[in-house]
Parts: structure tokens; C-alpha cells; sequence
């Protein structure tokens, strides 16, 4: 796994290449305008109507054509890496990682061997992090084909390299069969409200899309309300319409709970079995800087830039009210 290098020269490089490109996608435009047999055709960019002689008559035609490029690139600026991943178990699972650098946004995606979908989302803009689980149902025990849990935490923009970073990321040997660097162990999260999905805008835009699946499924904790309140633009007021708190008396696990209509505590655990957890920097010469007063050359400064990742795997356990065990069959 390797992260495209962002040395100073390197920047520069692909700067001239991307100017390159942008000025052969504008000779092909004429060409294409040229041979068109519609002279009067128009098209639109960015609100302002051009048409395709307009390329010809004026000299900042090619800013136009530059500037709408740029802004498709910043829509399409997204990656996807498929990652092989042995987990403690021994067995290997793919998964799913994909940036999204204009929502600035990670989605991790893969199945467990028993069947349990995982997607795990993260929200820069808004340090939210979700982890949606799609559990199997047991049939023979009265469950439906399966179930959807999501559960919506604060985020720390440490724990996950940035979606501009993770676009740049690239296999040299996509088969390989992955192994992290550091095993962070378990993190446990105690959960103490239900998520109002129709309310959840001021969490983050995409808790409701996501987890349409569970309504009444979607947890969310205190603790955590109370950290998004302190981010620019948000209230604790607007976060706590979004929720309703768990009834206060219930404290038995589902493990303690012998009928399957009883409300109880579930444990839900789940292990991210691969990520890049962080970044690795190499060191490189800088650029020679000019004379001195004296006249003698400047030495040339060293100069840090990001040239790989650090991984690692993680599990977490969620606690969190169900209505009736038999929402909770696996904790047993």
C-alpha cells in the first residue's frame, strides 16, 4: 500500500501535467464544435450560458472551459480501494473504502463471515462517525430476515487519515492479503438515546439516508451531544429535539433475561479489521535558496512530505436498550 508522494517537485509535476491535460480536453472541444453539424447548439456553465463558437470568438473562452472542468473534477473527486483483510480468525474478508473528497467523506463497507453487513461512515465536516449493522435474522427462533442497528458517535479526526489522503492511496499488489501494523484494541460505547431520524439534520445530513432502515434503531450518546454542541453552528437545544433518552430504570442484560418479549441491554460487538489510521512522512531535499548578503549560497532546507500509512484494526462494543430480547438473540 502506498500513498502518492507530495514532494515539493513532485507538486509541481503534476500541476504542469494537469494544465497539460486541460488544454487538450479545450483542442478537442474545438474540433468536436468544428465538426458538429448544430452550430447553434449552447450549453451551460457554471450559470452562465456558453455556446460552442464562443471558444473561438473569445479569448477567455478556455478560462470558462478550465474553470467548468475543475468543478466536474471537484464532483467526481472520489476513490474506491478494495482491500483483502485476514482477521483474527484467520479468514479473509474484502472491504470497501471509499473517499469522497467534496463531502469530504470515508465509507468502509465489508461483510462479516457470518453474514453481517458493516458500513461504517465517517463525516469530517461534522466529527460524526456511524456504524451501520445489518444482522441476519434467525428464522426458526420468530425474527424477521434481518435486522438494521446504527449507532452515531463523535469522531476524532486523529483516528482516520483525512478523505484527501485516503483518495491518494494506491495497491501496487491489489491481491495481497492485509495485516495491520497496531491492534488498538475495544472500545466500548454505552448509548442512552434513540435517534429521531426526521430530527437528525443538525447531527449530520447523512444519518437519515443511511440508516432509513432503522427507524427506531438509531442510537446516539449524551456525551456526545454535548461535544457536537461546542462545534461552530450547532446547539445543544436543535441536538436533543433530535433524540429521545432510554427509560431510566432498565439496567439487566439480554443474557440475564429469560423471556423474549422482555425489554434488556444488548451488546453488540464489531472489529474493523484494516484501516489507515494515520500517516507516515519521509524526509527530502529542499529547494537551494539564493544568496546571502555575504554572497554565499543558501544551504537547501529539508523538507517532510507524506509518503505512506500507518494501519491499524480496532473493535467496538455498543450497549444500548432494546424493547424486546428477541431483538438481541446473538448476546446470549
Amino acid at each position: 500500500m502506498i500513498l502518492e508522494a507530495e514532494h515539493p517537485h513532485q507538486r509541481v509535476a503534476n500541476a504542469a501535467q494537469a494544465v497539460r491535460q486541460s488544454h487538450l480536453r479545450w483542442r478537442l472541444s474545438h474540433m468536436t464544435a468544428m465538426s458538429a453539424k448544430k452550430t447553434h447548439s449552447r450549453t451551460t456553465c457554471c450559470g452562465r450560458v456558453v455556446s460552442r463558437n464562443h471558444f473561438f470568438k473569445h479569448s477567455r473562452a478556455f478560462l470558462w472551459f478550465l474553470l467548468c472542468n475543475l468543478m466536474v473534477g471537484v464532483d467526481r473527486a472520489h476513490s474506491q480501494l478494495l482491500i483483502n483483510v485476514q482477521n483474527q480468525g484467520g479468514e479473509v474478508i474484502q472491504e470497501s473504502i471509499t473517499s469522497n473528497i467534496g463531502e469530504d467523506l470515508i465509507t468502509l463497507e465489508f461483510q462479516k463471515t457470518d453474514g453481517t453487513l458493516i458500513t461504517q461512515v465517517i463525516d469530517f465536516r461534522n466529527e460524526v462517525q456511524i456504524l451501520k449493522a445489518l444482522v441476519l435474522g434467525e428464522e426458526e427462533r420468530g425474527q424477521s430476515q434481518y435486522q438494521v442497528m446504527c449507532f452515531a458517535t463523535k469522531f476524532n479526526k486523529g483516528d482516520f487519515i483525512s478523505s484527501a489522503a485516503m483518495a491518494k492511496l494506491r495497491q501496487k499488489n491489489p491481491h495481497t492479503i492485509r495485516t495491520p501494523e497496531e491492534d488498538k484494541g475495544r472500545e466500548t460505547f454505552t448509548m442512552s438515546s434513540w435517534v429521531q431520524l426526521n430530527r437528525s439534520l443538525p447531527i449530520t445530513r447523512h444519518l437519515q439516508g443511511l440508516c432509513a432502515e432503522a427507524m427506531d434503531a438509531t442510537y446516539v450518546r449524551d456525551v456526545d451531544l454535548k461535544a457536537w454542541a461546542e462545534l461552530p453552528g450547532s446547539s445543544i437545544s436543535s441536538l436533543e429535539a433530535a433524540t429521545e433518552k432510554f427509560p431510566d430504570t432498565l439496567s439487566t442484560r439480554c443474557n440475564e433475561v429469560s423471556s423474549l418479549w422482555a425489554p434488556c441491554l444488548c451488546n453488540l460487538e464489531t472489529c474493523i479489521g484494516w484501516y489507515p489510521c494515520g500517516l507516515k512522512y519521509c524526509k527530502g531535499k529542499g529547494v537551494a535558496g539564493g544568496a546571502d548578503s555575504s554572497g554565499a549560497q543558501q544551504q537547501a532546507q529539508p523538507t517532510n512530505y507524506r509518503c505512506g500509512i500507518k494501519t491499524c484494526r480496532k473493535c467496538t462494543q455498543f450497549t444500548y436498550y432494546v424493547r424486546q430480547k428477541q431483538q438481541c438473540l446473538w448476546d446470549e
